[in-house]
């Protein structure tokens, strides 16, 4: 019987212990006594069929890749804003929301199969190095960085590194046609949201945002000081195009116009919990005019301050009906370096609207809205804008404003011709501009040495032969267009893309202006002073 039982205990020792660790790695502090002897049946499925799959199938399989197929295809049936990142995407994802990486500071373009430097980042580490818009670098410590085969995801991977670090890069500089061995200090390169700022009038500043980043708010301090400083009393604020970011991002932008404890936004979670956020006391540009300009690409953080100021009767709101959407998402980590961005709330205007668009017959009809407004009339006439009465609001001054489907600005500008769309496209799309213009410069920099930034505003006209070259180069491209019809505003873009490469992006989007359709109605809006702006041209839509 002691024989027995010395083989018993040991025995039942092993099983507590088994179970102990079974329970302990079930065990969530949140669970009540009852949930930790129960199962999943749900989840236990999942995980058997990819155990299945894993030991038992016929093939190999990869079964990461059935994972990630999977987890996208859960997420597909919530919200089109819920989303999956995998995990070599997280790092990309992650540096594009914080605003800076490692790296050495260059803008470049593959140029007949080498990296080909278009402009260094004032101060940044290849500047101080000495590197030069036109050089070519061929090879960063023992990595050849030429060939057809080089990707640019390679390239930039190669080039990043640890704050601190050296790379030793060998540079072929045509100008001077030798060969250099540059050795470059990595260090933070600010990935910029603030895409451009620049004195629009006398008296009115004009910043560009492209999205709601960690280091937008500061970005944004940074412009309106030195806007300030040149006399700016009054802002336009563009938003087109920004499709959002950090909620709290956006709601500490939307405090410097708004007065203390005005009601910025409030959001509501599936418990019905509200959440209310304020404006402070801390905003600096308080009871002055401000314009916001928004289109239909303007989503989620970008339609919170259009909303918030729109609600609380401040400035006037100038485009047409931004993109809807109201949902507010949460960053969770699932365990493996990848995660997931849910749904975790709505997002309400002051006045308590929503201004999210229906998702009910999914993504696809979803994403598909600016080509159903565009066929609709919308994107050309606010009469077409089709409103619900039972979603109408009122602000403090009587406004009527509508919820669903994004906000619908205080005075509208209808799109361009398809013609002037496509010459749009041709600049920030295709880049047809930029890469003509390089291959402009690199035939003879030395033609704009005389030219400094306010010469070449105020003096530079891009003359016919370069436009007439501009024309073969599209033409080569099969690309067809009135180019004649539209000769001002062809050589108004090529202007603005020598300014960039040249001097910098506010030059370039000041020159971009002048054909402006949005910035030429704030210029009219800003010179009927003796009409209140909120009522200047303002939009009347009908339920």
């Amino acid at each position: 019987m002691r024989n027995i039982k010395g083989y018993i205990w040991p025995t039942l020792l092993a099983f507590a212990v088994a179970v102990g660790i079974f329970i302990g790695g079930k065990l969530h502090f949140n669970d009540s006594p009852e949930k930790l002897f129960s199962t999943n049946s749900k989840k236990d499925k999942l995980n058997r069929l990819i155990d299945y799959i894993d030991y038992e199938y016929v093939d190999d399989v990869d079964t990461d890749s059935i994972v990630d197929v999977t987890v996208n295809n859960i997420l597909g049936k919530l919200d089109p804003h819920s989303v999956y990142i995998p995990k070599d995407e997280m790092k990309d994802v992650a540096e594009n929301m914080k605003g800076d990486f490692a790296g050495i500071g260059v803008s470049f373009y593959m140029y007949r199969d080498t990296i080909t430097v278009i402009r260094t980042i004032k101060n940044g580490p290849s500047y101080i190095s000495g590197i030069k818009p036109g050089d070519r670098i061929l090879m960063a410590d023992r990595d050849t960085l030429y060939g057809r085969r080089i990707a640019n995801d390679d390239v930039v991977s190669t080039l990043k590194g640890k704050i601190g670090t050296k790379v030793n890069l060998k540079v072929f500089r045509k100008t001077e046609n030798k060969m250099l061995e540059v050795p470059v200090v990595r260090d933070r390169v600010p990935i910029r949201s603030v895409d451009a700022y620049y004195m629009l009038t006398k008296d009115m500043g004009y910043i560009k945002i492209n999205r709601f980043a960690e280091s937008t708010f500061d970005e944004f301090k940074d412009a309106l000081r030195k806007l300030k400083l040149r006399g700016a009393q009054k802002l336009t604020l563009d938003l087109r195009d920004n499709p959002g970011g950090y909620l709290g991002i956006a709601e500490k932008l939307a405090d410097e116009f708004l007065g203390e404890d005005k009601l910025i936004l409030f959001t509501k979670n599936k418990k019905g919990r509200v959440k209310k956020a304020y404006a402070t006391k801390k905003g600096e540009f308080e009871d002055k005019q401000i314009y916001v300009l928004i289109n239909e690409r303007s989503a989620s953080a970008s339609e919170i301050i259009a909303g918030a100021l729109q609600d609380n009767d401040i400035g006037t709101i100038v485009g047409r009906r931004s993109f809807g959407k109201g949902l507010v998402q949460r960053e969770m980590d699932l365990g493996d370096g990848s995660a997931v961005r849910l749904t975790v709330s709505r997002y309400y205007t002051p006045t308590g609207r929503s201004i999210q668009k229906s998702y009910k017959n999914g993504n696809h009809d979803y994403y598909k809205t600016f080509m159903d407004r565009y066929s609709s009339g919308e994107l050309a006439s606010p009469d077409s804008i089709k409103v619900a009465d039972s979603l109408k609001f009122v602000t403090p001054n009587g406004k009527v404003v509508y919820g669903g489907g994004g906000i619908i600005p205080d005075v509208f500008v209808p799109i361009g011709t398809n013609q002037e769309e496509a010459i749009e496209s041709m600049d920030d799309t295709y880049q047809f501009f930029a890469r003509f213009v390089f291959e402009h410069l690199e035939e003879d920099r030395t033609i704009y040495d005389d030219y400094t930034q306010n010469t070449f505003l105020d003096e530079y006209n891009v003359d016919d032969i370069l436009f007439d070259k501009f024309i073969q180069f599209v033409l080569d491209r099969k690309i067809k267009l009135d180019f004649y019809a539209y000769e001002d505003k062809i050589k108004t873009y090529l202007k603005a893309n020598i300014a960039e490469q040249l001097y910098s992006p506010n030059l370039s989007a000041q020159i971009k202006g002048e054909h402006d359709a949005m910035l030429r109605k704030v210029k009219a809006l800003d010179e009927a002073t003796s009409i209140g702006p909120s009522q200047i041209g303002a939009v009347e839509v009908k339920p």
